[in-house]
């Protein structure tokens, strides 16, 4: 439901308001007095709107609406009042009052202006988040892959999503935990929340808790205005930590706190808000070593790993390679103006056997590349520029090729691997097949055999 403060010191109307706006589906917190308003909106909870009488005990209704926009400037206020004067309508209106209306109520034109406040902050939040422009651009949801592994996960996925539990996503970088964490919130309950994905490595020490609490004006030098942080932008919604390792031990112990209270002040500020929003965190690291080597919180390790999920690597999941290329072979190629674009079998060959040890990010890289530089239309090998990375997860030999069966049928496909990519990169290298056979070292005839048995294709 959809929390709303009612300041309203007359028992009749109070109680009739409460009535009318809780069958429209709001929550409705109603107080007596200026004063007890004041307090509810300094006590931190987020209400979606106020509506408040302009005259009222303890604190008029001018008070309240100052109040509520100091603690958030995106609340609407909505005044009422029976002694209406232009007076009091300007200065509700320089204050930043959504409206401004006289008594008797007519209780459908008051519905009409909250829905419309309600309305017009959801899309003002949006708008700071530039979700619609996210959305547009990588498409929601995109989850590819229907291998073992791929099911296990999104097995996972769909169980805990149901919930308010925080969820762990661990796994190399590269295999997409940013979008099974998009794709909890959008299986979840807060679905219509806002979600923000907030990168922990790429964030100063010295900014970041700026960049997640907000700070008050005049807290520090530069600090014009009053700036809400990404946990006031959630409300409602998930935040969405990734490389939560990278945090500093000051910055892990704040974090602690909003898991653990739900509460936080901006810089500089006395008003302690309310967090209500879901905690997705992601790491590459292995988190139980940061614990032991002191670079992590124990008692925050143990706070988010409520519900841990390993995203597999890519090579764990070859059988998802041909989905994951057709994927984005059809949104690149629209994006960059080349649609229909196509991959031979002898370029799709080569991403399966690779290894990719920078997962779906690098194969993703990869089919951009391709579709850059292809000619007519088609991917061939020589368009796809990839090699191993000795220094990264999965760059040995087992997560080049597969290594399974016996010795001697391990040894085979690696024959044909090495054979079929050095075939394929002299044929791009050379005018003629007479010249690649001549690098290659082999007569023209065994070339043409080759060809033939692994299924190297020439337009020459």
């Amino acid at each position: 439901m959809t929390p709303i403060l009612l300041a309203e010191d007359k028992e009749s109307l109070g109680r009739m308001l409460v009535e009318a706006l809780s069958s429209e589906g709001f929550d409705v917190d109603w107080v007596s007095s200026g004063s007890e308003a004041i307090r509810s909106i300094r006590e931190g909870k987020r209400y979606a709107a106020v509506l408040t009488d302009l005259r009222l005990p303890g604190a008029d209704g001018i008070a309240v609406l100052a109040e509520a926009k100091e603690v958030d400037p995106t609340c609407p206020v909505i005044v009422m009042t029976a002694f209406g004067t232009i007076e009091n309508a300007v200065a509700a209106m320089k204050l930043g009052a959504w409206d401004f209306i006289q008594k008797p109520l007519d209780l459908d034109h008051l519905l009409l202006l909250l829905r419309r406040a309600i309305d017009h902050r959801r899309l003002r939040f949006e708008n700071l988040l530039l979700r619609d422009e996210f959305e547009k651009r990588h498409g929601f949801p995109a989850i590819i892959g229907d291998s073992p592994a791929m099911r296990a996960v999104s097995g996972q996925i769909e169980k805990v999503a149901a919930t308010d539990s925080t969820v762990l996503l661990l796994g190399e970088s590269g295999t997409g935990k940013e979008l099974f964490a998009r794709a909890v919130h959008q299986l979840s309950p807060r679905r219509s929340g806002p979600f923000i994905a907030i990168n922990c490595a790429a964030i100063p020490d010295t900014l970041i808790e700026n960049e997640f609490f907000g700070h008050e004006k005049g807290s520090y030098t530069g600090a014009v205005t009053r700036q809400m942080g990404k946990f006031e932008l959630a409300e409602s919604g998930t935040i969405f930590l990734d490389e939560i390792a990278e945090l500093g031990l000051a910055m892990q112990t704040k974090i602690l706190r909003v898991l653990q209270e739900k509460k936080f002040e901006r810089i500089g500020g006395v008003t302690t808000l309310s967090a209500n929003v879901r905690i997705v965190c992601a790491t590459n690291r292995e988190l139980d070593e940061e614990v032991r080597e002191g670079r992590f919180r124990e008692d925050l390790f143990f706070r988010i790993n409520v519900f841990p999920i390993t995203v597999p690597p890519l090579r764990a999941r070859r059988g998802d390679i041909d989905a994951l290329v057709d994927h984005f072979l059809a949104r690149i190629g629209a994006e960059i103006g080349k649609p229909g674009v196509k991959i031979s079998a002898e370029a799709r060959q080569l991403l399966r056997d690779y290894g990719w040890p920078g997962n779906v990010r690098e194969l993703e890289n990869c089919i951009e590349r391709g579709v850059i530089l292809c000619e007519r239309n088609t991917i061939e090998p020589a368009d796809l520029i990839i090699s191993p990375h000795r220094d990264e997860p999965g760059s040995g030999i087992g997560s080049v090729m597969d290594l399974s069966g016996t010795l001697a049928e391990a040894t085979s496909r690696a024959v044909d691997l090495v054979e079929r990519a050095r075939i394929t990169a002299a044929l791009a290298e050379t005018n003629s097949r007479a010249e690649a056979a001549e690098s290659l070292g082999i007569g023209y005839r065994t070339l043409l055999s080759k060809m033939k048995e692994l299924d190297v294709k020439d337009d020459r």
